[in-house]
């Protein structure tokens, strides 16, 4: 059995402005949370899908330039190519599923 301790993992500052906590990488997915204390750079995926969980906080989502609320509980789905970012007026923490995995080379800044 493989558990990852949260508090083992150090973050990291991604491309799009967010701090990473990565939780587990494979080659085919995933699974890090994600800390956002203002918002993030708008930006697309070449080849990733991301699913965001909101753990705690609430903000506004955008993709492809649609606004929504979102909040604890909240799921968010992100096709490839979609370009997206997340506000906060506060902090919002979420889990951020990919597959395939998270890689800086393939985030494109706009």
């Amino acid at each position: 059995m493989r558990v990852v301790r949260r508090e083992s993992k150090n973050f990291f500052v991604a491309k799009d402005g967010s701090e990473i906590r990565e939780l587990y990488k494979s080659e085919r997915m995933s699974l890090a949370e994600a800390t956002v204390y203002h918002e993030t750079e708008l930006h697309f995926h070449k080849t990733s899908e991301e699913i965001y969980y909101i753990l705690k906080g609430a903000g506004l989502m955008e993709i492809e330039g649609e606004r929504g609320e979102v909040s604890e509980g909240d799921t968010v789905v992100i096709l490839p190519e979609r370009k997206h970012r997340i506000f906060t007026t506060k902090k919002i923490r979420f889990l951020c599923f990919c597959s395939p995995p998270y890689s800086d080379e393939d985030t494109v800044l706009e």
